[in-house]
């Protein structure tokens, strides 16, 4: 049993992970790279595989950088099923029909090339195949795989595979503890022979999960206390419906009143609500309860859904303080870049930061003190308040994921590294040798091991 690591080694996007066993070879995501541009060069470089020689894709969920090459495998030649949950599926199939628009506008605009067109997602949809969690199959002869619910976002999954003897685990991303809406992470299977196990925040604790709400409350009421305009760059999948979510909670409550408008300007993230609403199964308990009683846990007083351009158009007509929730997380493309060329330069604004930056991209430069900026070729001077929460992060911390790594009866014989910058993935690596005792490597690009 081989494992080769092509992707989202010594870095945070472009997951892509190969396993050779039982004679097949079966991907692990196929995700796109992200960084100062939306699309990365290196998503055109040739594939270091050929896409007709793989038996099987597993997908663990639905986030750019793990499904965003999915159509380049169909386009050439990967005949197989792409293996996912069923609101993964969905959910998949929505990033990269938003991929392929921004990279179509990305063309109009600035000549930028395009990875693969719409037939190629529709290849792709063709050959999706669903899986229940904790649902026992075999993908070939000899190669049985089970998924468990990794608490990420909506329908993601960490993927245990049997072949060989061999028993490992991929963990996809792992979630954040407490987070609204979604199960915990499921225990790590007991007797791994191996775990390739994500470190994006391998080198960070979180705020207290507890302390979610109150950090929530108090960043919106200090924003519009100051009368400004708060900015929220969110990712369109999971970390928008909790937003939502929790500023539903906090309004139903009494905590915060609905004196501005909250304006959802993502067309993405509008669409995923459809998807969350069609699978209450996945919820966690109080979500459940929520849903059960005949609450919409997406929609409250104040809340305004823009989902054509038109209506987000209208956001900067609105006068007085507003707080805009909108795409990309990074800050990367999408419809933050225009509010952020509109309201960056204004002290009494804020922008808040709740998901993580990578190297490169326009929200990390933005973390880090830069000024000015350049959005679309103008030069845009940040004098507005930035502000970073962990609290609402979708990925786990130091502490969930040695929680998480070492909560079996029987530990993991070996533990490799991925998704991580260096410093993450060396913190994370340290601690695990320390703490519980397990032999662990940091992967490097196209390393391949044998189990």
């Amino acid at each position: 049993m081989k494992i080769s690591f092509y992707g989202a080694a010594g870095e945070v996007t472009g997951s892509n992970n190969l396993l050779e066993a039982g004679g097949k070879k079966i991907l692990i995501d196929c995700g796109m790279w992200q960084g100062s541009e939306f699309n990365a060069n290196k998503n055109f470089e040739q594939l270091p595989y050929e896409p007709k020689e793989i038996s099987a894709v597993l997908v663990t969920h639905a986030h750019l950088d793990h499904v965003g090459r999915l159509p380049l495998l169909a386009k050439r030649g990967y005949v197989g099923f792409f293996y996912a949950t069923s609101a993964t599926l969905e959910l998949a199939r929505l990033i990269m029909e938003d991929a392929l628009d921004v990279m179509t506008y990305n063309h109009r605009k600035f000549g930028k090339p395009i990875l693969f067109g719409k037939n190629d997602i529709d290849e792709v949809t063709r050959q999706f195949k669903s899986i229940d969690y904790c649902e026992d199959f075999e993908i070939t002869p000899g190669v049985a795989v089970k998924f468990y619910d990794a608490g990420h976002i909506f329908g993601s999954a960490f993927i245990e595979i049997k072949a060989e003897g061999k028993k490992i685990v991929f963990s996809g991303d792992v979630g954040n503890v407490n987070v609204p809406i979604l199960r915990e992470t499921a225990s790590l299977p007991d007797g791994l022979d191996a775990a390739v196990c994500e470190s994006t925040y391998g080198d960070r604790l979180h705020e207290s999960a507890k302390s979610r709400a109150q950090i929530i409350e108090t960043m919106v009421t200090e924003a519009i206390d100051r009368g400004g305009v708060l900015m929220i760059p969110s990712f369109s999948l999971e970390r928008t419906q909790e937003l939502i979510y929790d500023l539903n909670d906090l309004i139903d409550r009494k905590r915060l009143l609905p004196r501005v408008p909250i304006y959802l300007d993502s067309p993405l993230a509008i669409k995923a609500i459809k998807v969350y609403r069609k699978y209450p199964n996945y919820y966690d308990e109080e979500a459940a309860r929520f849903f059960q009683s005949g609450d919409d846990l997406f929609q409250f007083p104040g809340l305004v859904l823009t989902e054509t351009a038109e209506d987000s158009k209208l956001i900067n007509a609105a006068p007085g303080s507003k707080i805009i929730i909108a795409g990309s997380g990074m800050m990367n493309g999408g419809r933050i870049m225009h509010h952020a060329q509109r309201y960056l330069s204004k002290r009494k604004n804020t922008l808040l930061i709740i998901g993580y930056q990578a190297n490169g991209t326009l929200g990390r430069r933005i973390l880090k003190g830069e000024t000015p900026v350049f959005i679309d070729g103008q030069e845009v001077p940040v004098r507005c308040r930035v502000k970073a929460i962990g609290a609402l992060s979708a990925h786990g911390d130091q502490k969930k994921l040695l929680g998480w790594l070492s909560g079996g009866r029987v530990l993991p014989k070996k533990i490799y590294l991925n998704h991580g910058e260096p410093e993450g993935s060396e913190a994370l690596q340290k601690m695990i040798i320390e703490n519980i005792g397990i032999k662990t490597d940091i992967v490097s690009p196209n390393l391949t091991v044998e189990i």
